[in-house]
C-alpha cells in the first residue's frame, strides 16, 4: 500500500469554521481552486509512463482544491485534493470524469496537489492527457484537511471522501473554463481500491440518480479484511499497515482494546496511537528512528510479534467476536452487487494485498450472484516480462518494489481499457 510523497502545510480548524464548513453542503469549496501548473504533452510524452498511456493528447491543468466533507461521526470537517482537467487544441469537449482513491500514504503533509508528486503525475500521464478529467482525494486527516486522525480502511468515510471529491470537482471546472460530459468513473490503488469500491457501492446504492457512474475499477485493494485477519503469516509491510487500521479504528469504535498496553508491546505502546499519519516520518525513517519495527530486517512476522501482545493477536486468530475482527467484518465490501462495468485489478505475485485474499474473495462473491458485468485482471505476466523473473538474488527488492512501484501502472492501464470504452 506504498505511495509517493510530497506536501504541504496543514489548514487549521479556523478556517473551515470561517467558511462556513458547518453549513455548506458535502462537496462544497472552502477556497477558491488554483492553478497550480499546466503539465504539457511534452513532459508525458517524455516521461516513463509513455509506452503504457500512449501519446498524450492534451496539456494538463493541476488544480488545487478543498472541500466539505463529513468526519466518522458526520461530524464536520475538510479534505483536500486535487483536480486534473486536460486542455489545449482538440481538449476543449466536455470531459468524463475520474474519481481516484489513493494508496496508504503515512505522511500527513502530503497532497496530490502537487505537480511534482509522483501519483500525480501517473494519474495526469494515464487519464487527463487522454482527455479524461480526474478527481483524487487527499482523505480525512491530510493536507488541508483539519480532521484530527486519518481514518484507515474505514469504508464508510472512505466512499464520503471520494464522492464529495466528485461534487468539489463539479463545483470548480467553471472557474476553470471546464466542463464534464455527466459520466463518472471510479478507481483507487491498495488502500484507494477499498476506497474506491466503497464509494461504488454507495453510489449506486443510494446517489445513483446525482452520480451517473458508468465504471469501476478497483486496483490492488483489500475488500476482504475480515479474511485478512486471519492469516497465520504476516503480509509485506506490516508493521505500517496493521497497527494505523487497529488504532484508527479503536478511534472510531472504542472497544479493539481497552488499554493500548494490552495491545501493543513497548516500547510501541507509548507512541502508536498518535504515530500514523505522521508530520515528519516516511516510511524509510519511521523504521530508521525506531518508531517501527524493521531497522534489523525483522520479517513481517518478526515485525508482528514485536508491535502485538500475544494475547491480542491470538484473539484476532481465534475468537470469532472478537473486537478487531468484527470491526474489519464492518468494512468488508464482499455484500453487494453492482450494476455498471466493474473490474478487478492485481498481480497474483503481490505480497502485501495477496490476491488469493481480497481479489479472488470478492471475484467469487460476484460470481456466486452470476455476474456478468464484472471481469478479474492479473498483471503479474506483465511484471514478470518487465522486472522477472524472481530468483534468491533479487527477491527482496523484486518484492519490495512489486505493491508500491511494479504493480499500478500496468493496473491502471487496465482500467483506462475499460474507462474509454464507456467513456
Amino acid at each position: 500500500m506504498k505511495t509517493l510523497k510530497f506536501g504541504i502545510s496543514i489548514l487549521g480548524a479556523a478556517l473551515l469554521a470561517a467558511c462556513g464548513g458547518s453549513d455548506s453542503p458535502h462537496g462544497a469549496l472552502l477556497d477558491n481552486p488554483v492553478l497550480l501548473a499546466t503539465l504539457t504533452k511534452s513532459q508525458f510524452d517524455s516521461g516513463p509512463l509513455v509506452g503504457l498511456s500512449g501519446p498524450a493528447k492534451c496539456d494538463v491543468k493541476v488544480v488545487s482544491l478543498n472541500y466539505v466533507t463529513p468526519g466518522v461521526k458526520g461530524e464536520s470537517s475538510n479534505a483536500s485534493g486535487v483536480l486534473l482537467l486536460p486542455t489545449g487544441a482538440g481538449c476543449t469537449a466536455a470531459a468524463p470524469l475520474v474519481a481516484y482513491a489513493k494508496g496508504t500514504d503515512v505522511q500527513k503533509p502530503r497532497t496530490l496537489a502537487n505537480p511534482a508528486d509522483g501519483e500525480t503525475f501517473l494519474l495526469a500521464a494515464m487519464y487527463a492527457s487522454q482527455g479524461y478529467a480526474v478527481v483524487a482525494t487527499d482523505y480525512l486527516g491530510f493536507a488541508k484537511s483539519n480532521y484530527s486522525f486519518h481514518p484507515y480502511l474505514h469504508a464508510d468515510s472512505e466512499a464520503t471522501s471520494v464522492i464529495d471529491s466528485i461534487r468539489a470537482a463539479r463545483n470548480a471546472v467553471a472557474s476553470q473554463g471546464a466542463s464534464l460530459n455527466g459520466k463518472v468513473m471510479l478507481t483507487g490503488y491498495s488502500q484507494g481500491g477499498h476506497a474506491s469500491m466503497a464509494a461504488h457501492r454507495a453510489i449506486e446504492k443510494n446517489l445513483s440518480t446525482e452520480i451517473n457512474v458508468v465504471a469501476g475499477a478497483h486496483l490492488a485493494g483489500p475488500y476482504n479484511l475480515s479474511g485478512s485477519m486471519k492469516l497465520t503469516e504476516a503480509i509485506a509491510g506490516y508493521q505500517f499497515f496493521v497497527p494505523y487500521l487497529v488504532t484508527a479504528w479503536q478511534k472510531i469504535y472504542g472497544n479493539l482494546y481497552s488499554d493500548v498496553k494490552t495491545a501493543f508491546k513497548a516500547p510501541y505502546a507509548d507512541w502508536i496511537e498518535g504515530l500514523l499519519p505522521n508530520s515528519t516520518l516516511n516510511y524509510t525513517t519511521l523504521v530508521t528512528s525506531e518508531k517501527l519495527p524493521g531497522i534489523n530486517g525483522e520479517t513481517p512476522n518478526q515485525a508482528r510479534d514485536a508491535l502485538f501482545q500475544s494475547a491480542f493477536s491470538s484473539d484476532i486468530l481465534t475468537n470469532p467476536n472478537n473486537a478487531t475482527f468484527l470491526a474489519a467484518k464492518k468494512n468488508d465490501l464482499l455484500d453487494w452487487t453492482p450494476k455498471s462495468q466493474l473490474m478487478l485489478c492485481g498481480g497474483s505475485g503481490d505480497p502485501t494485498v495477496p490476491p488469493i485474499v481480497h481479489q479472488a474473495v470478492m471475484k467469487k462473491a460476484f460470481d456466486d450472484k452470476n455476474l456478468s458485468n464484472v471481469t478479474s485482471v492479473d498483471v503479474d505476466p506483465f511484471i514478470v516480462s518487465a522486472y522477472g523473473p524472481v530468483t534468491n538474488e533479487n527477491a527482496a527488492t523484486y518484492y519490495g518494489n512489486y505493491h508500491g512501484t511494479y504493480e499500478p501502472p500496468f493496473c491502471h492501464a487496465q482500467a483506462k481499457g475499460l474507462f474509454d470504452k464507456v467513456k
